[in-house]
Order: C-alpha cells, then structure tokens, then sequence
C-alpha cells in the first residue's frame, strides 16, 4: 500500500507532464535549486523502486519537479538542463496575425502550448487588450492541442471548438480538425513552439487549408551549457543507466553538444549502454530518426507517468543492456 500511496501522489502531483515545453506543478520537499545541474538526494532512508538506478534527465523548465518525483521513488538522478525559450523581440508574424485576427481573416486558431499561449498575448497586447483578443477569438475555432494550452483558454473564458486527445501529436491534431469539420479554403492558424512543424503544415494543406504559422519563442542551448556537457561526459564514462527526454528538442541539443564534446559515434555508443526513456511518440520518433529507439515510453505523454515507467521497467532493462 506504501507504493501505491507514492505513486497516486506523484502522478496526482505532476499528472500535467509534456511532451513538448510547459509549465507543470509538483508538490516539493525540501530546499531546491533551478540552478545548474542538480542531482536527487534519493527517498528518506535510501530505500524505493529507482534505489540504485542512475538518472539523468535533460528537463530544463521543471528540473526541481523531475528531482522530486524520481527521489520520491527511491532515484538518484542529476538533471542537466539542455533548453531555453527565447521570446522574439522582432515578431512581424505574430503583429501580423494580429491584424488578420481583428479584421476576421482567420477561421481556425490552433494553439500548441500553453505557454505559448501566453507568450502570443504578450506581443499582441500592442494591438489589443486580452479581452479584446478573447472576444476576436470568439469568431473562430478554437482548437487545443493538449491540457495546458485548455487551462489557458479557460482561464481567459475562451470556448474550445476541439480539445486534442492524447498522445496530442499533430497526427491526433489533423485527424481532430478534420472530424470537427472542413477547412477548405479557411486560413488555420498555427501558434508555434519554437520550430515549426512541416508534417502538420503539410497535412493542413492536404486538407485545403491555407496555413498562417505564428511564431512566439525559439529553443537555444542554456547559457551555462558546462552541465549539459559534464552529463554527456558521465555518460560516456557509463556513469548512468537510464536517460529521460521529455521533449524531442531536449535531444536535438543532447545531440549537439555531444558532437562537440565526444562526437556523434562515441556519444550514441555510449548513450545505446543505458535505458532511454521518452515521454511520449513525438521524443520517440526523434529519438529512433537519430539511432537511438525509446526503451521505454508511458502510456500517456506526462512526466509523472514517465517516472513511473521507469520505477515499473527500468531495473529489468538495465540488467538486460549490461548483460
């Protein structure tokens, strides 16, 4: 009954995980940092379902929630962030969308993510008001593409036309937007999250929708990339067994500082030894594409569930790879 406790509460705690960028909220323990690479002192007593595993997560934006839920479990983990979002200071494509929003020019408003959301209402407050863009969003479909952009949009007393049902990639978006009704000839706009997405313009554009990406944030390499790059380092020296993802951009930036470092071979060799953990289908196809297949993936794309795959898998598959 103690582990069942355990896991209703990280899951209850963290249930609002991503596998893309966004805010989720835990419940913490104790004093913890934000700052650099931060390992998890593991559960009260050293005992739990990750005792002994050696974790390394690349989450930037939630490194404290990720240290407690896997030191919750028993884990020892360090978090080397890997990512941060940069607001563009220049956006003519968000200012324009703005115009064609007041001026009734867009029929679908697709919004990613939450934070994106936001970011989006912070560059067109030179154009209008929040109330004024809830209410010119009233003349369009409102589509969500997972649960944070929805709480935005509830928030802001936004109706939602079509919620996204898991694992919400933009193969569940299409088939979504396509049930919901025909975009023929409708200008759909697309509210990015930090690069854009040519598979779901594509599938857009099949369906006869004439597509308007609004660009809010771009991902860079932290500022103080040395964490990144000591993580890569502990991983060729086999310092881990298990390595989580909880976006695919995490990877693509894992993946450049490690041809820096080490280079592509050494690191994939190396990265191939331990468990990889993917938060859900978009990481894990970005993951494959590089040679390197998810050993492990939740059946619902959230951090909390991620860590409890990995508490419920991992070990056996530890043993299996060092066999």
């Amino acid at each position: 009954m103690f582990w069942v406790g355990i896991v209703i509460a990280v899951l209850r705690d963290c249930a609002d995980g991503t596998d893309e960028p966004g805010l989720g909220r835990c419940v913490m323990s104790g004093a913890e940092s934000d700052a650099g690479m931060q390992p998890s002192t593991g559960a009260t007593g050293g005992g739990g379902r990750l005792a002994g595993l050696r974790l390394c997560s690349f989450e930037s934006r939630k490194q404290a929630e990720m240290q407690s839920l896997i030191g919750r479990l028993g884990g020892h983990a360090v978090v080397a962030p890997s990512m941060r979002e940069i607001p563009l200071e220049q956006n003519a494509a968000a200012l324009e969308f703005g115009d064609r929003l007041r001026t009734g020019g867009v029929d679908v408003m697709v919004f990613l993510t939450g934070v994106g959301a936001r970011a989006l209402a912070e560059v067109l407050a030179l154009q209008m008001t929040l109330p004024q863009l809830v209410e010119t969003l009233r003349d369009c479909v409102v589509v969500v593409r997972g649960p944070k952009p929805a709480v935005v949009m509830r928030e802001w007393g936004v109706r939602i036309d079509v919620q996204v049902p898991e694992p919400n990639t933009w193969r569940e978006l299409l088939d979504a937007i396509a049930r919901h009704g025909s975009v023929a000839g409708r200008v759909v706009a697309v509210q990015e999250y930090g690069i854009p997405n040519p598979d779901l313009y594509q599938g857009l554009q099949e369906l006869g929708a004439q597509v308007l990406p609004v660009p809010v944030y771009r991902w860079e390499l932290p500022e103080d990339t040395q964490p990144l790059r000591k993580a890569i380092r502990g991983i060729v020296a086999g310092d881990y067994d298990v390595l989580l993802f909880t976006s695919a951009q995490q990877w693509r930036h894992v993946e450049q500082v490690a041809r820096e470092e080490v280079g592509d071979e050494v690191f994939l060799a190396a990265a191939r030894k331990c468990v990889i953990a993917s938060i859900g289908p978009t990481a894990s196809e970005t993951l494959l594409a590089a040679g390197l297949p998810a050993d492990i993936e939740p059946a619902h794309p959230k951090m909390g569930h991620l860590v409890v795959a990995v508490a419920d898998q991992a070990r056996g598959l530890v043993a299996e790879k060092r066999a």
